[in-house]
């Protein structure tokens, strides 16, 4: 049994771009969101590649769910990896996610690597702490 390791980090949204799907004067509404965040710490990445699926359930509340693919390191070990998304926003603009590597995504030093971790944001920070508990098998 491999052994857990905990990583930790921040990240930064380097571009958001989000599109309806659905008419924005009607709710609940759905709209895509293509997202590059910039990872730092136990996960090094300079421009992973994101993609949410959101649904607002009034103006300022609902769910979101995504994949990112990360090329990069963990903890020096390079290679890429896919990690499954999902969370909630609110109305006092906290944000939580959780995610987990998508198992067999792992690419390079990286094959083997499974792993759950998540976030909370809040509105109007620069940067966000996540933490990653992962392994490699």
């Amino acid at each position: 049994m491999p052994t857990t390791r905990t990583a930790t980090g921040r990240f930064t949204f380097a571009d958001w771009k989000e599109n309806p799907v659905t008419p924005e004067d009607t709710l609940p509404r759905l709209a895509n969101a293509t997202v590059t965040n910039s990872f730092s710490g136990g996960i090094e990445a300079e421009a992973t590649t994101c993609d949410y699926a959101i649904a607002y359930l009034t103006g300022t509340t609902g769910t979101f769910s995504g994949m990112e693919l990360v090329s990069g390191r963990v903890d020096g070990r390079e290679g890429t990896f896919v990690l499954e998304e999902r969370g909630r926003f609110e109305a006092d603009g906290t944000v939580r996610c959780s995610f987990e590597v998508v198992p067999g995504s792992g690419t390079g030093e990286l094959t083997g690597l499974r792993g759950t971790g998540g976030f909370t944001h809040r509105h109007g920070e620069t940067e966000t702490a996540y933490t990653f508990a992962y392994g490699l098998e």
